[in-house]
């Protein structure tokens, strides 16, 4: 049977930001013809295989860069059997010189590569790629910021938003200034009104982009009434937006935390009460040579402020183990943080080595093996931390936003409370992914909550 459309499929690994630049790409194909569908890969049935696939790729950990380049290199074979098939690479890994010479030398399948800073090119990119072009394409730095491109969301009811792109805190570790470029902030009109035509069309929750938010503004002209705009500016306009019930934001950068916005964030009743403050270690010496710019002290300072203001906060936090120098005492340093932060969830990280950042270079590299023994110890506390916490709403009634049936089992509905929990409940018809309902918790675990609709 002859296709009458061509499907393309788009993958992403890694942040929001690349679920994000997976909706514009979509959205970018679709504009161009193709039918953006899932990769069903039925071995002899050529109906199944598609025209196009592109990688969103992420180089912030080694086993990101892993699973896309280990996911690029399964296509070889789908490509031999489909030599008309394109293949895409885009994102952060192959803003990194080396990689992307690795990929071009290594990786002839290949058809497309592109970085994150001509996403919006694609359409004369995958042109020129259709005429027979082997096309690679990545930019140092922006050239400029597009607004108002087409996308496919992921979801109606929910959405995320790009207020800010780059990053200029160098942290020592992080790669991501490197590849994602200077901080750029998105004008506050143009923010408000692609929040305004999503909730027209039915969504109820955005969450606010970018490496890290509380920089929003930098760069931007003064607004009418001759203020700077900042991020606390910018989450009381949002939250004047009728029809949008729920406000979420990430990631924040604890050193730039400022009393205005726990204020704001306070004082705004569709933000919801959920802080995502990395923390990255416990130990002051460590905190240091990491570049963070702040504490301990100061960091459980912020949260005792955060939490005096909204008592009903959810804080999340990121922990790594084995940066360089990391000593045994450090690590004690990072267990008993995690206990008196009484964090609701942490996501924890093995410390992988990125080509081009200080922390690459320095001395004192951790064993691979003292690593794995810490990430281990690691887990079960921030785990026992977490169930402690979830164990105190046994008995109280959230608030939940429908998502839709479970993943795991379809006898069940799954949501979000305003605090970012998952929460599980006896399905029933009628429920529509975006509804509010509430739930008694009656069951709690270090990562979902359980009950029935009260």
């Amino acid at each position: 049977m002859q296709r009458t459309c061509k499907k393309a499929r788009v993958v992403a690994f890694g942040c929001q930001m690349n679920e994000r630049d997976a909706e514009t790409i979509a959205g970018l194909l679709a504009a161009c013809g193709y039918e953006v569908t899932p990769l069903e890969s039925q071995e002899g049935d050529e109906r199944t295989v598609p025209d196009l696939v592109v990688f969103i790729t992420c180089c912030v950990r080694e086993n990101a860069e892993n699973r896309a380049l280990g996911n690029v290199a399964e296509m070889k074979r789908l490509k031999e059997r489909n030599p008309g098939m394109i293949i895409g690479i885009a994102g952060c890994m192959v803003q990194q010189e080396g990689i992307r010479e690795h990929i071009v030398k290594r990786m002839p399948w290949v058809d497309l590569v592109f970085g994150t800073h001509n996403i919006h090119n694609l359409p004369a990119l995958l042109s020129r790629v259709e005429m027979g072009e082997r096309v690679i394409e990545v930019l140092e730095a922006p050239d400029e910021m597009v607004e108002d491109l087409p996308a496919i969301r992921a979801y109606r009811h929910k959405a995320f938003v790009n207020i800010t792109f780059g990053c200029d805190n160098y942290c020592t570790y992080c790669i991501v200034p490197y590849v994602r470029g200077r901080e750029r902030s998105r004008a506050v009109d143009d923010i408000l009104s692609e929040i305004r035509q999503l909730v027209a069309d039915g969504c109820r929750e955005v969450t606010l982009l970018g490496q890290n938010v509380n920089a929003y503004g930098k760069g931007l002209p003064p607004l009418p009434d001759g203020t700077q705009p900042n991020f606390a500016t910018l989450l009381r306009a949002v939250n004047e937006i009728d029809g949008l019930h729920r406000i979420r934001f990430t990631t924040s950068h604890p050193r730039d935390f400022t009393s205005e916005m726990i204020e704001a964030i306070a004082g705004s009743q569709r933000v919801c009460r959920h802080l995502h403050l990395p923390l990255q270690a416990g130990s002051d010496r460590v905190l240091a040579r990491m570049g963070r710019g702040y504490t301990l002290h100061r960091y459980l300072e912020l949260l005792r402020e955060v939490r005096e203001s909204m008592p009903d906060v959810a804080i999340t936090t990121d922990l790594m183990v084995g940066f360089p120098g990391e000593t045994e005492e450090d690590f004690q340093c990072t267990l008993k943080a995690v206990e008196a932060a009484r964090f609701d969830a942490a996501f924890t990280f093995v410390y992988s080595p990125r080509r081009g950042t200080r922390a690459a270079d320095m001395p004192d590299q951790v064993d691979e093996d003292v690593k794995g023994d810490r990430i281990r110890r690691l887990i079960e506390v921030v785990n026992n931390v977490a169930g402690s916490v979830n164990q105190e709403l046994v008995g109280t009634v959230q608030e939940v936003m429908v998502d839709g049936l479970s993943e795991r089992d379809p006898s069940m509905m799954a949501g979000k409370t305003r605090q970012n929990k998952t929460v599980h409940w006896p399905a029933r018809p009628g429920l529509e992914p975006g509804q509010l309902v509430n739930v008694m918790i009656q069951q709690a675990g270090a990562f979902t909550l359980r009950g029935v609709e009260s």
